[in-house]
C-alpha cells in the first residue's frame, strides 16, 4: 500500500516521520533505518540544493521509505523537480488561498488535471519509462498543503475546495507567530480545532508538526499523518545531553 493509499484509508493509523533538513545523504539512511513511515526533505528550512535533494531521496530507496519533499513555497519548477526525483509527494508551504492551492496541483499533476512535464528524471527511469511513471504518479502522488498563517484559515472553505489536495498540514509554529501579531495569541488551540473540523467534514486527511511524539497525543484520531521534530532538532538533544546542558 502506499503512502497516498494509507492516507486515503480511513481509519488508517497515525503516520509519522522527521523533517530532514541537513544536506547530508548520510543522515537520511540513518533516519531511515529507524523505521519511519516517511521521512520529509525539508529545502524550504535547510540549506539543500537540486542536486542533494536528489541524492537525499535516492538515500530513502535504499530502505523502502517513502519521501516527502517540503519545496521552498509554490513554487512549479521545485515541486516538479521533487517529483521528478521520485518524492511520493510535495508538502507546499505557506498556502494561503484557493489560487496558491491551484498553482500547487497544478505543478504536480500531470495533464488533464495538472501541467506538471514529464521527463527523462529518476521517477521515470531517465527516460525509459515514461508512461509508466505517468500513470504511477496519477495514483500515488501525494499534494499536501501547508496551513500556517491567518490568512489561510480565512480561506480555508475555499482552499478544501480545490480537487487534487491529499492532506492539508498545519504548521502550529508559523499560525502561533501570525496569531499572536494580529493579537490573538490565545486562539492557537481554536485555529486547529477549526482546521481539523473542516478537514474532518471535507473529507480531507490532515497532518500537524509536533516537536515530540507526545506533542502529537492531542491529535490522534484526527490526523493523518503527524511530522516529529527534524535532524536538526535532534542532534541538538543528543548534543545537550552529552554536554549536561
Amino acid at each position: 500500500m502506499t503512502l497516498r493509499d494509507r492516507l486515503q484509508t480511513l481509519g488508517s493509523d497515525l503516520m509519522t516521520g522527521p523533517f530532514l533538513a541537513v544536506p547530508a545523504p548520510m543522515v537520511v539512511e540513518i533516519a531511515c533505518a529507524s523505521g519511519p513511515d516517511f521521512v520529509c526533505i525539508d529545502m524550504e528550512h535547510g540549506p539543500i540544493s537540486a542536486e542533494t535533494g536528489e541524492n537525499m531521496v535516492r538515500a530513502t530507496a535504499l530502505h523502502g521509505i517513502p519521501a516527502l519533499v517540503r519545496t521552498p513555497g509554490v513554487d512549479a519548477v521545485a515541486i516538479g523537480q521533487a517529483l521528478d526525483w521520485g518524492a511520493a509527494g510535495v508538502l507546499v508551504p505557506r498556502v494561503n488561498t484557493a489560487a496558491d492551492a491551484r498553482a500547487a496541483v497544478e505543478a504536480a499533476r500531470f495533464p488533464p488535471e495538472g501541467s506538471r512535464g514529464a521527463g527523462p528524471g529518476r521517477a521515470s527511469g531517465y527516460g525509459r519509462a515514461v508512461l509508466a511513471a505517468v500513470e504511477r504518479a496519477r495514483h500515488e502522488t501525494i499534494v499536501a498543503l501547508q496551513i500556517e498563517t491567518v490568512r489561510a484559515v480565512n480561506n480555508l472553505s475555499a482552499i478544501l475546495a480545490v480537487p487534487g489536495v491529499d492532506l492539508l498540514f498545519i504548521g502550529p509554529g508559523d499560525l502561533a507567530l501570525g496569531l499572536a501579531a494580529a493579537g490573538r495569541a490565545d486562539e492557537l488551540g481554536t485555529a486547529i480545532d477549526t482546521i481539523l473540523a473542516a478537514c474532518s467534514a471535507a473529507g480531507r486527511a490532515a497532518g500537524i508538526f509536533a516537536m515530540t511524539r507526545d506533542g502529537l497525543r492531542p491529535y490522534e484520531g484526527r490526523v493523518s499523518l503527524g511530522i516529529i521534530g527534524s535532524d536538526a532538532t535532534i542532534l541538538v538533544a543528543g548534543f545537550d545531553q552529552i554536554s549536561g546542558n
